[in-house]
């Protein structure tokens, strides 16, 4: 059973600004509840003890505003903390670093992207077994700022797109291996989409598609519509 989680909060959000000058984007309201605690409120249901999220942009203001919100009695859970100072070290090098800190266990853990809102059950995935697989991606159906998809999903394994094939969107929603960050080094600027294309080229990324409600928080617009969606369903 996967205990632990990794989300990823340590953006700019440069495309949310002006809301995104004084506040990081983990903390911006969906519905009168910030969106990183979507996600917490949401793992944790899922059986999730363990959640480590590395911060950056703002951290002083990011670490804050989650003590003030005293997660960690009310659900049940440890919250860590990975602070990168200086540039972001991207996806697989906050990742590496994360694991070097031992605020992630050297074992299989769920990883979520912090500007994604989901109605996604993380219960599915906390019975996932790897096996000999690097990785196990959520797909959704291509939204309109993506329609030509990221990877192709055929019988449970997920590879490379060619423009023969139908793609779809990653979701940011994944479990991963320790192992698929191995060649990085602590501190190193290093992004995940090249070790990830790697994997799948040896066959060791699986993949499924979710029909559960998901939004790209990634501009004002989509906040907006999420906003809508969540009011509208209370």
């Amino acid at each position: 059973m996967i205990t632990q989680a990794m989300i990823l909060a340590a953006g700019k959000g440069t495309r949310m600004r002006p809301l995104t000058l004084t506040t990081p984007k983990p903390l911006i309201p969906v519905a009168n509840k910030p969106l990183i605690v979507w996600h917490i409120e949401r793992l944790a249901a899922a059986g999730i003890r363990d959640i480590t999220l590395n911060a950056g942009y703002l951290s002083d203001v990011l670490i804050d505003g989650l003590a003030k919100l005293d997660l960690e009695t009310q659900l049940g859970i440890r919250l860590k903390i990975s602070v990168e100072s200086g540039e972001p070290l991207e996806t697989a090098g906050g990742i590496k670093y994360a694991l070097d800190q031992q605020l992630l266990d050297d074992a299989p853990f769920i990883l979520v992207n912090g500007d994604v809102w989901t109605e996604y059950d993380f219960g599915q995935l906390v019975h996932h077994k790897l096996n000999d697989q690097l990785a196990h991606l959520v797909l959704v159906k291509n939204p309109e700022h993506n329609p030509t998809g990221d990877f192709v999903l055929n019988d449970g394994q997920a590879s490379i797109k060619t423009e023969a094939e139908q793609a779809h969107t990653f979701a940011g929603i994944s479990v991963m291996s320790p192992q698929l960050v191995a060649d990085v080094g602590v501190g190193e600027i290093a992004p995940l989409a090249p070790r990830l294309k790697s994997a799948m080229m040896a066959g060791r990324v699986s993949g499924e598609l979710m029909s559960a409600h998901w939004v790209d928080v990634g501009t004002l617009e989509r906040l907006a519509e999420v906003e809508r969606y969540v009011l509208s369903s209370q």
